[in-house]
């Protein structure tokens, strides 16, 4: 398995389709992309795809960060506070890998 994800590449490694649009951005951060751009001798295209790639990466994380924490609250959510004081402390993770 170490093998296959070593050989995967990053997405952004791959060709990707693409597609024209027009954008309405506020002028501060258009002026801040192109400063961007010109720094990095980029087209403003590239950089302004790059944080939105960012920044969608960022929202998925959130995502999941929040549908874990909502899972967790389901699971936890029948427990006293003084049941929660005592789970507070306990290692969730199978014996084998605490030993490690």
């Amino acid at each position: 398995m170490l093998n296959c994800i070593m050989r995967r590449k990053h997405p952004s490694s791959r060709p990707q389709k693409k597609r024209r649009t027009t954008l309405t951005l506020p002028s501060d951060s258009l002026a801040q992309a192109e400063r961007i751009a010109r720094a990095r001798k980029v087209n403003l295209s590239t950089v302004i795809s790059e944080a939105l790639s960012e920044g969608l990466r960022l929202n998925t994380a959130a995502e999941r960060s929040n549908a874990v924490l909502n899972v967790y609250k389901t699971a936890f959510s029948g427990f006293s506070e003084d049941e929660l004081a005592v789970l507070d402390g306990v290692i969730l993770e199978p014996a084998a890998k605490r030993r490690s």
